[in-house]
């Protein structure tokens, strides 16, 4: 698992500041030299060509890794390439599964690492560090380690999801499908055909039930993958005013049309035990096994990162392809392979960081057309980089799928960073496993989810982005 939001909003992250703060002030009373970093930019070294950001040679560059679907190996990659450009830089990758409740602490103390992938389900909300990010632009303006400028082999928009108040911070590493995805395989052999309109999911999990199978299961952490299919399916019905409505967090903006319809469906679903029993007290990747090794379940909703996730619980001959969410109806705003898409797995660079140089210099190497490759190699999964994944996907039938639903999209790709800018996930997730449980029912989770935007849009201390 890679992208679910985090919990760490402005008011957490405030709040774990007032005890941490005061720990931190007692330890530099005390003459603790650990209070935090240097705060000064790092080490030094003299710019040029091979070395834009001034790395110090010789230098250590600490690296927080959310070890999630795509591990921390990809990262630590670069220490085969990195020396090539500045003599004798070293990378230690620290493998970190809950970023906001071990690394918070280190940005109150002023010690933070030098590069972090500020993801999972505990990713800090962006508003409440953002004053203490370095930007990143100087990053897309310096050329590869092949020698050509970054912003030009880069797809087109990736800055987009990582700039917060103009401030581009988080430079997003991963190009990011999300959509259903099901066993070719197994769908061939039983004349099944991945449906388009929520009708038709319906249909099928009526002919999974004679089969004994369920249509879909879900995992306690992962519950929200049912709210990222829900919205993708009612921007794709209702378009811009269902996507307005919920990164503005409106007042009713849950209760559109469009999303209640989706909702119905799921309800629908619940109703008629399409889900497999007990998701809300199973494991994420249990449950995802139950889908993808022991296909008691037939479809699952999820990011292009699913395949690498699951590859050691996976069953032979899998076939793991991918297929656009649903719509409603065919008479949908957005054409039915309309898709949500974006850079994902942010990375940030802290300014009081020992050597934020040196983590823009891990990202200038991950962005070499080596690691780049590497990466898709590795992971089944594309990066930012452009014309780093041939044609036969490197042998994955899930890699493939995502490259033919972005060229079918076209321009039909969309986005939305609400939940990731508030950290709203946490809180989702309970009325979420609730609702798929069958404990609260289609009215219970919207009135849910809209008093979890209420309160972030009716709190004063944190900080709204309007987006238009």
């Amino acid at each position: 698992m890679t992208t679910r939001m985090g919990s760490f909003d402005r008011r957490a992250f405030l709040r774990g500041a007032i005890a941490a703060a005061a720990a931190a002030s007692m330890a530099t009373a005390c003459g603790s030299p650990s209070s935090g970093g240097n705060g000064d930019g790092g080490p030094k070294g003299e710019k040029s060509a091979k070395n834009p950001f001034g790395v110090a040679k010789n230098s250590k560059v600490e690296a927080a890794i959310f070890d999630g679907g795509y591990g921390v190996d990809y990262v630590e990659f670069v220490n085969t390439l990195i020396g090539s450009q500045v003599a004798g830089v070293k990378v230690d990758v620290n493998p970190v599964v809950d970023i906001g409740p071990q690394l918070q602490p280190r940005f109150v103390g002023g010690n933070p690492p030098d590069l972090i992938d500020n993801s999972g389900e505990d990713q800090i909300g962006f508003l409440g560090i953002l004053d203490q990010l370095e930007e990143l632009d100087d990053v897309f303006e310096a050329n590869t380690y092949e020698g050509k400028k970054i912003a030009d082999i880069v797809y087109p928009g990736v800055k987009a999801p990582g700039t917060f108040k103009d401030k581009f911070v988080a430079l997003n590493y991963v190009m990011t499908v999300y959509g259903v995805w099901y066993s070719k395989t197994l769908f061939e052999a039983n004349g099944w055909t991945p449906p388009k309109t929520w009708d038709e999911a319906i249909d099928l999990g009526q002919a999974a039930k004679k089969k004994g199978k369920y249509l879909f299961v879900h995992g306690k952490e992962a519950a929200t993958y049912y709210r990222t299919l829900l919205i993708d399916s009612a921007i794709k019905e209702g378009g811009d005013e269902v996507r307005l409505a919920l990164e503005n967090l409106e007042k009713g903006c849950w209760s559109h049309p469009a999303i209640q319809g989706v909702i119905k469906a799921m309800e629908t679903m619940v109703k008629e035990k399409m889900f497999v029993p007990g998701g809300s007290g199973t494991q994420f990747q249990k449950a995802q096994a139950i889908w993808s090794n022991d296909q008691k379940a037939l479809l699952y909703p999820s990011g292009g990162w699913i395949e690498n996730e699951m590859k050691d619980a996976t069953k032979a001959d899998f076939q793991m392809t991918g297929f656009p969410s649903m719509t409603l109806t065919d008479k949908s705003k957005l054409p039915y392979g309309a898709l949500r898409a974006a850079a994902g797995e942010p990375f940030i660079v802290p300014k009081q960081g020992k050597n934020p140089a040196g983590g823009k210099e891990v990202l200038r190497a991950m962005l070499s057309a080596e690691a780049a490759a590497n990466f898709s190699r590795t992971k089944l999964a594309p990066t930012i980089v452009k014309g780093t994944v041939p044609a036969d996907g490197y042998g994955s039938t899930a890699l493939v799928s995502q490259t033919t639903m972005l060229e079918a999209a076209g321009e039909s790709i969309f986005n939305y960073k609400f939940v990731e800018t508030y950290g709203m996930n946490t809180d989702q997730l309970v009325p979420w496993n609730s609702f798929l449980s069958g404990d609260i029912d289609g009215k219970g989770l919207t009135s849910a989810l809209q008093k979890i935007s209420d309160k972030i849009r009716e709190d004063d201390s944190i900080e709204k982005i309007k987006v238009s």
